[in-house]
Order: C-alpha cells, then structure tokens, then sequence
C-alpha cells in the first residue's frame, strides 16, 4: 500500500495536469478498493449478472470495514504525515487554486475536493488538519465568488464535511470570518441557484447545536458496549467528569447571533431546523 500511495503523492506533486489526474484517478482506486465489497460466491455472482453492473460493487457497512485488515493497515498509516492523504490532497488544491480558474483546472479540483471529503469521512482524525488556519483559509478561499459554481459547490460539501462533529474546528471558521464569506456568497447576484442552495444547507447544518466531545466519547463507548460487553474489561477505570469539554462549544441561539451580523431572517432558518429536527437532533 505504501508503494501506490508514494506513486499517487509523486504524481499529485507533479505540475502536469495529466499526471495529477492520474494520481488522483490512483487515489480513488484505492478507496474504491477499501470501500467496496465484491460479489465472492457464486449465488452473488449470478444475482449480479442479473442485475446492472454498477451492483457488482456495494458500499462496505462501517462495521465490517473497520474489521478489514487493509482498512486498518490504510487508518493506520494515515495516522502520520507521511502517508497522510489528506495532507497530500489540501497541497494539490493549493497548487490548482494557484493556476487561476479554466475549464481543465476546476474538474482537477472538483476531483481533489472529492476524494477529500471521502478521506475525511473514512478518517475523521484528518479533519484536525482544518484546524490550522492556513487550511481553513483554502477552504475559504474556493468559495471566492470568481470560483467556478462546480468548484463552489464542492468546497462547501468538504466544509461540511470537515465541521463534522469538530466545534475547534468550526470556531477556526468563525474566526477567519467563515460566516461572512458564506453569507456574501449566498448574497452575490452572480451566484447560481444549485450553489444557494447548497450554501442553505450549510447554514442548517453550522446552526444546528453542537455535541461536546467528551459526550460523544460516552455515547459511542456505550453503545460499544452494548454490542460487545467483553470490549469493558479493556477500557480503563478513569472517569470523565460531566462538564467535560464542554468548552468551545457554541448552542444554536448562540450561533444565530454569529449569523445574524451577516444574514437578515435568521430566525426563519431556526424555526425551520427546529420544526425538522434533522439527524434527530435535540434542541431542547
């Protein structure tokens, strides 16, 4: 694995356009590969047959890919900077966002974006990497308004994407002034209809109440628990205390006051989220 992730890094450092594609082509194969079960018997071959071809591969559930040894052995290098796709993909996009926007540039980075946001999914550690702010800033920087809608539209799912469960993270985005760039993009005439609507989106989701770390952690370890009660003898004996790390997170009136300096009819927004209640979220 270390092999063609050093070939793929060789070619998305590279300033040619065609072997940067050819990196990234190279990236999703292998993310393909970690992600996708094949048909292996053969009642699973002969349904397939049956149906459209596009069925022969079927996303992994989260379950049975964390029991996978070449997942594992891909987190595991992820874990350093080396390996680090991530990090590889955010200098791509640096390089790209540097070359001005043209037709064969902005499918290069729609690509990087992509295979970004699929890293960040099957690695949330590498979101840390969007704490920097020279990171977010990228991230920022795409949603310019001479971005191209594709482009636009791509970095606000990676933004998405990277907020996920991070309140750090998201304060990062409040202080760069995230807000104001979304809001002024939304508000710009020139701004297409699919990107509107994808920014909406964003709103709904930056306004929705964020859960503190160390609640999430208990959460997930006792549903852990739950489905293999033998995991509790290695867990250690310390305790959280309640309050912890609550700090840094922002509820949703808070949040609404942040967008309310940029964006009128807040509160309409609000009133929506709180009626769907999306992901079941709480608001008390």
């Amino acid at each position: 694995m270390e092999n063609l992730l050093s070939l793929s890094f060789d070619y998305l450092s590279s300033l040619d356009a065609v072997k940067i594609r050819k990196g990234l082509r190279q990236l999703e194969g292998l993310l393909a590969q970690l992600c996708l079960s094949r048909t292996t018997t053969a009642a699973e071959r002969r349904r397939s047959v049956a149906l459209d071809s596009a069925s022969k591969s079927s996303p992994k559930d989260l379950e049975s890919l964390s029991d996978d040894p070449a997942f594992r052995e891909f987190f595991k290098l992820q874990e350093g900077f080396e390996w680090n796709v991530g990090i590889r993909l955010i200098s791509c996009l640096e390089r790209l966002l540097g070359k001005g926007s043209n037709g064969q540039n902005d499918l290069l980075l729609v690509s990087a974006l992509d295979l970004l946001r699929g890293v960040l999914l099957i690695h949330p550690p590498s979101r840390s990497l969007f704490a920097r702010e020279i990171y977010m800033n990228l991230l920022l920087d795409l949603l310019d308004p001479s971005s191209c809608p594709a482009v636009q539209s791509s970095a606000v799912l990676t933004l998405v994407t990277a907020l996920l469960e991070q309140p750090n993270i998201t304060r990062c985005f409040e202080n760069l002034d995230g807000l104001l760039t979304v809001t002024s993009l939304f508000k710009n005439r020139s701004t297409g209809r699919e990107v509107k609507l994808k920014l909406v989106e964003f709103l709904y989701f930056y306004l929705m109440p964020e859960t503190p770390q160390a609640r999430r952690n208990r959460t997930r370890e006792k549903e852990s628990l739950q489905k293999s009660p033998s995991k509790a003898s290695r867990l250690g004996s310390g305790r959280r205390t309640e309050n912890e790390g609550e700090e840094g997170t922002r509820t949703t009136d808070e949040k609404q006051r942040l967008l309310g300096r940029y964006l009128n009819n807040v509160q309409d927004l609000v009133d929506d989220l709180k009626e769907t209640a999306p992901f079941g979220a709480s608001f008390g």
